[in-house]
């Protein structure tokens, strides 16, 4: 009996064989929630990637819901809103991403706002309008690169565009509660859309008008004055000689008459 009692004592386990066990097991479930882990990521990715590219009957359907109220469900336009026709992707590009549109109440002049829509949603909507009213649609990078002449640019910017926007891309006032917005932080493609498709109270710059090169040198000149700050010391907003004649008959006629009224003072 004594024999039989101490074989089976020394055939007891270890303790720490408990804690291996444990240990394998909790390594084994973290390697599974890994692995399971990493391809239901995986399946995420793929789908969200899917449901980025959005297509034309995509583009139809945010139309519908967003857009048909004012414009109508054929593109027709209504009492609320002009005709989509001919305006083509670009247009509908160029006023969905800066948010002007959809138009959050009737105005003189539908106002810049955070854009309502994700970008694909918005190549998807203007997808849709080119498929059913073709238009203007989008420029070659070279077009947009900034290389241009900026001379040049500046030149025809000062003939055909500063009476509104200011010389120096800053912006004014035009009449009825009109304005003409600045320009300092306008993306190249949107300064294209502007003069290709004319939105508000701007003209439509067609080829015949100017061509892609002096288009391209106007992008060139305004990015230019975008990268490279004003020489001529305080800029005073860009706005021209009537913020500048201002500021000098305020201060400085001002201070003039301060320091006379001083010297009188202390000469009684």
């Amino acid at each position: 009996m004594a024999r039989e009692k101490k074989r089976r004592v020394s055939g007891r386990r270890s303790p720490l064989a408990a804690v291996a066990l444990i240990g394998i097991g909790l390594l084994a479930t973290g390697g599974i929630y890994a692995g399971a882990s990493a391809a239901v990521a995986a399946t995420n990715d793929s789908s969200t990637s899917a449901s980025t590219a959005l297509t034309v009957d995509d583009g139809k359907k945010l139309f519908q819901a967003n857009c048909a109220t004012c414009h109508g469900m054929d593109l027709q336009g209504s009492d609320d809103g002009p005709s989509l026709a001919g305006v083509g992707e670009l247009a509908v590009e160029f006023q969905v991403s800066t948010g002007r549109m959809p138009l959050a109440m009737q105005g003189p002049q539908a106002p810049q706002k955070p854009e309502q829509f994700t970008e694909d949603q918005i190549k998807a909507i203007a997808a849709y309008v080119q498929s059913v009213a073709p238009g203007p649609t989008y420029p070659s990078e070279e077009t947009l690169d900034g290389k241009g002449d900026v001379a040049n640019g500046a030149e025809i910017f000062r003939t055909n565009c500063a009476m509104c926007h200011n010389v120096a891309g800053a912006g004014g006032a035009l009449t009825q509660g009109k304005f003409a917005p600045s320009l300092e932080n306008t993306s190249a493609l949107h300064m294209y859309a502007a003069m290709v498709t004319g939105p508000q109270n701007m003209p439509v710059f067609s080829n015949m008008n100017l061509n892609l090169d002096e288009k391209r040198d106007i992008i060139s000149y305004l990015l230019y004055l975008q990268d490279h700050e004003s020489v001529g010391g305080f800029g005073l907003g860009s706005l021209g000689p009537v913020a500048e004649g201002l500021f000098i008959w305020i201060f400085g006629i001002g201070t003039l008459i301060g320091v006379t009224v001083w010297i009188t003072a202390k000469s009684n």
